[in-house]
């Protein structure tokens, strides 16, 4: 993993834009944070973005409805959402709709380590959502 593998935050928490690139940068990523799905949407890195870690719950676009635009302007970007809400039936259908891990805050750093190895070595956890 090089610094040259861009990985995305978009989190409208300011303590986890704050705190999230540390743990990420650990293993080498560039980093690039957003407050927003939008100011996501409207960067020049969407296309280079190779890891996007989403909260769920967002101002305006969720991070769900990100995903699907996502999809259907045809980035196949691996996600890992974040989340306060301890649902497992989110968690369940943003796995079914491709994302790569879905973590409840507060999270491990092993947790996000292992979820971020998944994301961009490209492989799915069978189970657990798979890229396209």
């Amino acid at each position: 993993m090089s610094a040259q593998t861009l990985v995305a935050i978009v989190d409208n928490d300011e303590s986890v834009r704050e705190s999230l690139p540390y743990l990420v940068r650990v293993l080498g990523f560039s980093i690039r944070v957003f407050c927003s799905a939008e100011d996501f949407l409207a960067s020049d890195c969407v296309g280079q973005t190779r890891c996007l870690i989403l909260d769920v719950a967002l101002a305006g676009m969720s991070g769900p409805d990100l995903q699907q635009e996502l999809s259907r302007r045809g980035h196949w970007i691996p996600i890992i959402f974040i989340t306060a809400q301890n649902d497992e039936r989110l968690r369940n259908h943003v796995l079914e709709q491709g994302a790569v891990e879905c973590l409840f805050k507060p999270f491990s750093d092993k947790a996000m380590l292992e979820a971020l190895a998944v994301a961009v070595r490209g492989s799915g956890i069978p189970g657990r959502g798979t890229l396209r």
